[in-house]
């Protein structure tokens, strides 16, 4: 059946504008034309009933357009469903509720979602944010207590969150090469979900403690021959951050 896109709005329950949106996105394929008029047919309604309920869901838009183009879309939700699981958990909050519950202006808050710190889900329209997220803000507000200057701090986090965006696309890359796609030709899918399950907190604990290894390091190489390096040495005896001990705790 073919759709204008005024009918195809109709048809998925969704405004136009938002229809437009997705495809500027190329999360909807580019429609034919007969003339100046666009013309839709029916993959693109279950395009859209697609998108709709993996948003009802909670996943973002980014996360949405990775899951479409993946070749192994009915063999993966199992896995689709852990992720689910892992990243909302029991409890979302409004945009107000974070910051609320972490002290938080609510344009600072804005700020950090638009550097990429936070990256709410859409549930039943609305943004919504997890607890990582409500972690983050108050982490956020004790180093802006401890005297870090805002802008300079949010320059910082952006090009951190820019650095953990590339690096996460490349290890989803290995797990489906070498993981993912490896199980899925042999069963259902939850070969791969109950490896995936294991391997993320492993995978959570290693980036940590290489993070925090990293900064002592490199904290204690600057200060060397300096007066503040004792003080620092003691201050990580003292809290045992030297021993690099990084308790990942997962649902």
């Amino acid at each position: 059946m073919d759709y204008r896109v005024e009918q195809l709005a109709a048809a998925a329950r969704v405004p136009v504008d938002t229809l437009r949106f997705y495809q500027a996105r190329g999360l909807l394929p580019v429609p034919r034309r007969e003339g100046r008029i666009a013309i839709y047919d029916d993959a693109h309604l279950e395009r859209l009933r697609r998108i709709r309920s993996l948003q009802q869901q909670g996943f973002t838009l980014s996360q949405i357009q990775r899951v479409l183009e993946s070749p192994l879309l009915d063999a993966q939700e199992p896995l689709l469903a852990a992720l689910i699981e892992e990243s909302i958990g029991e409890r979302t909050l409004s945009r107000e509720e974070l910051g609320v519950e972490a002290g938080m202006p609510e344009g600072l808050v804005l700020a950090a979602e638009g550097a990429g710190l936070f990256e709410p889900v859409i549930v039943d329209g609305e943004p919504r944010f997890s607890e990582a997220d409500l972690a983050m803000a108050r982490a956020g507000l004790s180093l802006l207590e401890a005297g870090f200057p805002l802008q300079e701090l949010m320059n910082l986090a952006t090009r951190h969150a820019r650095s953990v965006q590339s690096a996460c696309d490349a290890a989803i890359d290995l797990f489906d090469d070498h993981i993912r796609k490896g199980v899925s030709a042999t069963d259902d899918g939850k070969a791969a979900t109950h490896i995936f399950k294991e391997l993320l907190p492993q995978v959570t604990r290693l980036v940590a403690i290489h993070f925090q290894r990293t900064l002592v390091n490199r904290a204690l190489n600057r200060l060397r021959g300096k007066t503040e390096h004792r003080a620092l040495v003691a201050a990580l005896d003292e809290s045992e951050s030297a021993r690099l001990e990084v308790e990942v705790t997962w649902r």
